[in-house]
């Protein structure tokens, strides 16, 4: 039989996936109904210009899913297993930092980096790790019970693991040899009917509800998975008119009359789940956890660092003015926002270097006239169009917001304590494989389709 080459098991992963998490979270199902729904009729209204940041079978294929793990040796295995679909680590976000809430978790997504294998299948893992010696969140006698608890625990068969090695040393598995990756990975991912010690568990999510989730349970699962939709505004019209109860409001930029840039995300809550508890006396009785949730994300263009740092400004400006207008909605207010500060066209977010582009030879009459040196001129004199970068990574402060809206409580943090290091570095350590700067791949397919434009010119 054919071998399955990389990107075709990563395909068939993420569709086992979505089919194990629609049976686990209904809601799940009518999350990715509705999001066909909007997306069919964007189609309909806008034809190509809804394909101007993907083809609709890749927007329809996408999904990131979140999964949240304790130890270093965790990560480390369930970066083989990522490996083995192709995924990278790109990026790192430290959750810690969030203004409000305690999530005392660091972070990475793990994504293809290459084009052409993010055009045949773009699915991600968003995923995280406790960090038990963080004094801000744990003293010292809950790391030393966290960590013998995580210790003791094993998330990922070996037979899984040394499929996941052979996959990524081949760049593809026998057909058999795949089926069985796929069931085995699949499995690793399943909420599990194990009994949670409720004791335990109360005490951790006394601190986080994110520290509970990892370090209460005896596996890891997923915590939701994303399709992606053209028009995120509409589907949260939808999701609630259907009564499931979305957050307060989306994550990440506004919608307004410009360019879509970054991510916008939101999704509807967690849902109680039926889960059996231990009792101190060894009594099981049933209860519910309120920890999974689905997700949906709308995608945008790139940003430089320079527009990173603009996103950053607006960012700062809007909680200036909702400070100083007490009932503002934060949606109206980053909109006015917006309108001020950043281009309202993809050309001239491209001219000023504020997002990544491709970019590509304009055939016109040149009258003899040669081509100027600057990008703002080649532009805005019509020697070469622009087609934008679609961003594939998270911003922390949407993925913090998330997290912290589908939370019990706010948990407990020690502001006057230390934080323990972590950082791209600390990630890369860990993992023993590059952790990829998002920018720099941006910018190296930017770079080149301008060499090329050059070129010709």
């Amino acid at each position: 039989m054919t071998p399955v080459p990389t990107w075709r098991l990563r395909a068939a992963f993420a569709r086992s996936l979505s089919d194990m998490y629609g049976q686990e979270v209904p809601a799940y199902t009518t999350l990715v109904e509705v999001t066909s729904e909007v997306n069919s009729d964007v189609l309909r209204r806008e034809g190509a210009a809804a394909q101007r940041l993907g083809t609709i079978e890749r927007v329809t294929a996408e999904r990131h899913g979140a999964i949240r793990v304790g130890t270093p040796r965790e990560l480390r295995q369930v970066s083989q297993v990522f490996a083995a679909l192709g995924l990278h680590p790109v990026g790192f976000y430290d959750l810690r930092e969030a203004p409000v809430g305690s999530i005392p978790v660091v972070s990475t997504a793990f994504r293809p980096v290459d084009a052409a294998e993010l055009a045949l299948n773009p699915f991600r893992m968003f995923t995280s790790i406790l960090t038990p010696d963080d004094r801000r969140f744990f003293d010292a006698e809950l790391q030393e019970g966290l960590e013998a608890f995580l210790e003791r625990r094993r998330l990922f068969p070996p037979e899984l693991l040394a499929l996941a090695e052979r996959a990524e040393r081949e760049r593809e598995l026998p057909a058999a040899a795949a089926g069985r990756f796929l069931e085995l990975a699949t499995a690793a991912f399943e909420l599990s009917a194990e009994p949670v010690d409720r004791a335990w568990y109360r005490r951790l999510e006394a601190v986080s509800g994110v520290a509970a989730d990892i370090g209460g349970l005896t596996s890891t699962h997923i915590n939701h998975l994303t399709p992606r939709v053209l028009d995120i505004d509409e589907l949260y019209r939808r999701m609630s008119c259907r009564g499931i109860r979305m957050i307060e409001e989306i994550q990440g930029p506004p919608r307004w009359h410009g360019p879509d840039v970054l991510l916008r995300q939101t999704p509807f809550r967690a849902l109680a789940e039926p889960r059996r508890f231990v009792l101190p006396d060894g009594r099981v009785e049933p209860g519910a956890l309120r920890v999974r949730f689905g997700e949906v994300e709308a995608r945008g263009i790139a940003l430089t660092p320079s527009g990173r740092d603009l996103y950053d400004a607006m960012l700062a400006e809007v909680d200036a003015r909702l400070a100083a207008t007490p009932g503002a909605r934060r949606q109206d207010v980053a909109r006015a926002v917006w309108a001020e500060r950043l281009p309202d066209s993809e050309a001239e977010l491209a001219a000023r270097e504020l997002g990544f582009f491709r970019y590509h030879l304009l055939e016109r009459p040149r009258d003899g006239r040669r081509p100027p040196s600057d990008l703002a001129g080649l532009i805005g004199g019509g020697w070469i169009g622009v087609e934008p970068i679609v961003y594939e990574d998270f911003l922390p402060r949407s993925a913090a917001g998330i997290f912290q809206s589908n939370l019990a409580g706010n948990g407990s943090r020690d502001v006057t304590a230390e934080g323990s290091g972590r950082d791209a570095r600390w990630m890369a350590n860990v993992l023993e494989r590059t952790v990829h700067d998002p920018a720099d791949l941006y910018a190296e397919k930017s770079r080149e389709s301008l060499r090329q434009v050059r070129s010709r010119l």
